[in-house]
């Protein structure tokens, strides 16, 4: 799974013209899947998102994570953060997940997104076109993969 995670003070999903997920304070979180993904990529991604010290304390110091804040997740699928751009001016996206291995995958990510925060995740639709409104913070923006584990 790859991931951008982004700090935001507000952000939101619309699809066909309807807000569909939406947050205050919190993390944006674009999420790309695989077939390599499974459910340990799952664990270890939800622990390292909702645990990641990126916010800042009373001294201003980026040391308290969004669980410890009480901030939000809006969690949105993003099949192109698989493009490869080796080859050419188009992308390919055929390390991304097809539907019917992704979409299963997603909803297990909202759930355990939801169960680490210890609060619902807000979402966008998957396979849709939506519409992402954010105020970055910072900003703070930090790409995770979990086939690199860095």
């Amino acid at each position: 799974m790859r991931a951008v995670i982004q700090r935001v003070t507000q952000a939101s999903v619309t699809v066909d013209g309807k807000i569909t997920g939406e947050i205050g304070p919190g993390l944006l979180v674009l999420v790309g899947i695989e077939d390599a993904d499974g459910q340990e990529d799952i664990t270890w991604l939800s622990n390292k998102i909702t645990n990641l010290r990126i916010f800042g304390d009373e001294a201003g110091v980026m040391n308290l994570s969004v669980k410890e804040t009480g901030g939000g997740i809006l969690l949105v699928s993003q099949f192109t953060l698989h493009a490869s751009t080796k080859k050419g001016n188009r992308p390919s996206y055929i390390r991304a997940s097809k539907p019917e291995i992704a979409i299963p995958m997603y909803e297990k990510m909202i759930a355990q997104l939801g169960q680490d925060l210890g609060k619902p995740v807000q979402t966008g639709i998957f396979g849709a076109d939506m519409k992402v409104a954010l105020l970055n913070d910072g900003p703070v923006t930090i790409t995770i993969d979990t086939q690199a584990r860095e």
